[in-house]
């Protein structure tokens, strides 16, 4: 059986708005579909600050095991998701971004080179970062977050680590 995961969903954009938010959207659903719950999810503008304190509160918070954050991963304007979210984790984990890099390069080819999707572990808490697109999160979660937030997937996935199993 599938456990379900408490998730958390950030949308960073200095456009979007809660109905026009249709990368955010994607994740909500997609997470619902598997199973998971949304606990909670926000769109922010893309400052550093209010970035870092909102992925702050959502670590400190034992009832949030996941935060997935969507956009801000670029290098234009004012993109600062890694500046922002980076400082903030206890370990890395510098295997997401390749992956998504690379499963990338079919859909976008040379142009994922601007991609900075990350990821990293916070208090117990697993932070995926990924483009704002919604054709990018949906790369992610089928390339990556779906089989990664499975409790059932093998060899390995973060549920039981979140979970300490």
């Amino acid at each position: 059986m599938t456990v379900a995961l408490q998730v958390a969903v950030l949308t960073v954009s200095d456009t979007r708005t809660p109905e026009t938010d249709t990368s955010g959207a994607f994740l909500a659903d997609a997470l619902v579909d598997a199973g998971h719950t949304v606990s909670d999810r926000q769109l922010v503008i893309d400052d550093i600050y209010q970035l870092r304190a909102t992925v702050s509160q959502w670590i400190a918070d034992p009832a949030i095991e996941v935060v997935l954050v969507t956009g801000g991963t670029g290098f234009s304007g004012r993109d600062s998701t890694p500046e922002a979210l980076s400082p903030l984790f206890d370990k890395s984990i510098d295997g997401f971004g390749e992956v998504f890099r690379a499963l990338s390069l079919a859909e976008i080819g040379s142009s994922t080179v601007q991609s900075r999707a990350l990821a990293g572990m916070a208090n117990g808490t697993v932070i995926f970062c990924m483009p704002g697109s919604t054709g990018a999160c949906r790369t992610a979660w089928e390339g990556v977050l779906k089989d990664q937030l499975d409790s059932t997937h093998q060899p390995c996935n973060f549920v039981g680590v979140l979970r300490g199993h």
